[in-house]
């Protein structure tokens, strides 16, 4: 019988993508490029405000088209392009995501799950110094941090 590896990841791709004008706008713009790509992705924020016009504006972001997204829970979660998780418990409801777009002050509960993690930085003082503890964080536990300049509009 083969033999199963149950181990968790050790290390995680993290990409942050500095000079957002508008970090969820931008967030936005990265689930839809990922989603016509093929992908699906999980967005965690413990903030359910913050997750909350994350998921309004996802709703109006391009009348053109939609992104099909629900919460972690929802029993449509398996056929959704992105799930919308907001704490531990629906993190673990995630079985078959592998990359995972982070929309909160904090390092995602046990990032090692996530083969990828999107961070999205915006020139925010605050956020901008959120996201350097989450760099260290991320650093200090061996994960490949990588930095992007999106002041441009580019991601």
């Amino acid at each position: 019988m083969p033999e199963i590896n149950t181990e968790l990841r050790t290390l995680s791709r993290i990409d942050f993508a500095f000079g957002a004008s508008n970090r969820l706008n931008m967030a936005c713009r990265t689930i839809a490029r990922h989603v016509q790509a093929g992908r699906r992705l999980v967005v965690y924020c413990s903030d359910t405000r913050r997750l909350d016009r994350f998921d309004s504006l996802l709703w109006s972001y391009d009348p053109a088209s939609f992104i099909t997204h629900v919460h972690a829970q929802d029993p449509l979660a398996a056929h959704a392009a992105v799930i919308l998780a907001s704490d531990t418990a629906s993190l673990a409801a995630v079985h078959d995501e592998s990359w995972l777009l982070n929309l909160d002050l904090d390092c995602p509960p046990q990032p090692e799950r996530f083969e990828r993690i999107l961070e999205i930085v915006s020139e925010h003082e605050a956020d901008r110094d959120a996201a350097r503890l989450r760099w260290a964080a991320y650093r200090s536990a061996g994960h490949d941090v990588r930095s992007h300049d999106v002041s441009g509009g580019n991601l």
